[in-house]
């Protein structure tokens, strides 16, 4: 008898035909199915959401009442169709203007503050905890740090109002105690749990060999992680920048609370700034609707979304390309 007659006769016909395979049970097809609808309800949410903001938005273009009033050229210009060259935010005034440099400022002053403060010490502590901490501190310190992301952020915006003002204008002299730098100081504590994590997380998925060959070549713990370990985490620390970036434009409690709410065009961090989610969080519930400011503020909107979108859309690039160049994707 041959070797091939010896084996039993369901290997010797070879794998099973597609047919005979175990076909997925009941609970099995409920589960995949109601996944499946959750996924496309919250494709067709976000879709629809795009669609009424664009809508509401879309008489800046069509509108000849809103013309009067506004325009593209009167919300990226000057603010106002009577001459005044003022860069302004004043849509109740008796001449309504609606430049939106102001509120495009004061968003960037506020989210490149929070980042400034909140980068370095989220990534550093993320090196800290997946590099250097003993397993029993890692199992304090790094829950603490992710309890921030369960704070609520009106809470952050009291503690920004009440005890953060208070110590910047000591320290720093401020004109006005609210201010951007309060504001994105508050507005830090919000983002380091979301930078922490993912550059944990990316930290830890650093393959162990890397360590143990660089310590095997003669390098330094220290050398080994600033030459070897945050090189290849690279691209998941970008990725958690370009999120605590959009957590910082898409924040509006903690503005509202810290950051003064007066739309002026500089570049002073201690002057009262305001941001366009705070703009929007504000004068939207007491606007008539219909008017020409009640379209500019779903602009506004719309605008966040675009912008958003963009920098999630850059970030991708910037984390492919680190990806390419460390030879970890083709």
């Amino acid at each position: 008898m041959s070797a091939h007659s010896a084996l039993p006769a369901e290997l010797a016909r070879g794998p099973a035909p597609r047919s005979l395979k175990r076909r997925p049970g009941v609970a099995e097809r409920l589960l995949e199915g109601s996944i499946r609808a959750v996924a496309l309800i919250s494709i067709a949410a976000i879709l629809l959401i795009f669609v009424f903001v664009g809508k509401e938005a879309l008489p800046l273009l069509t509108s000849s009442d809103v013309h009067r009033e506004v325009t593209l050229g009167t919300l990226f210009g000057a603010g106002s169709r009577s001459g005044d060259t003022a860069f302004a935010w004043q849509p109740v005034s008796t001449v309504p203007k609606y430049s939106v440099w102001p509120l495009v400022v004061g968003s960037l002053k506020v989210t490149l503050v929070s980042l400034a403060f909140a980068v370095p010490l989220a990534v550093g502590a993320a090196v800290y905890v997946s590099e250097y901490a003993p397993a029993r501190m890692r199992e304090v310190v790094k829950p603490a740090i992710e309890l921030l992301a369960g704070v609520p952020s009106v809470v952050i915006g009291f503690f920004a109002l009440i005890v953060l003002a208070t110590w910047v204008q000591r320290a720093f002299g401020t004109e006005h105690r609210l201010n951007a730098l309060v504001a994105g100081l508050g507005l830090s504590f919000a983002i380091c749990p979301i930078v922490f994590s993912v550059s944990e997380d990316a930290l830890r998925a650093v393959p162990r060999s890397y360590r143990e060959a660089a310590l095997a070549m003669g390098s330094t713990r220290a050398q080994a992680v600033l030459r070897v370990v945050l090189p290849a985490a690279a691209p998941g620390i970008a990725a958690s920048i370009v999120l605590g970036f959009g957590r910082a434009v898409g924040e509006t409690m903690i503005v509202v609370i810290a950051s003064g709410n007066a739309a002026l065009l500089d570049a002073s961090l201690g002057h009262s700034t305001r941001t366009i989610t705070a703009t929007i969080a504000q004068e939207l519930g007491e606007v008539v609707m219909g008017s020409a400011h009640y379209s500019v503020l779903f602009a506004l909107g719309a605008m966040l979304f675009v912008a958003t979108f963009v920098v999630n859309l850059v970030g991708e690039r910037i984390v492919h390309g680190i990806r390419r160049k460390l030879g970890t994707v083709s």
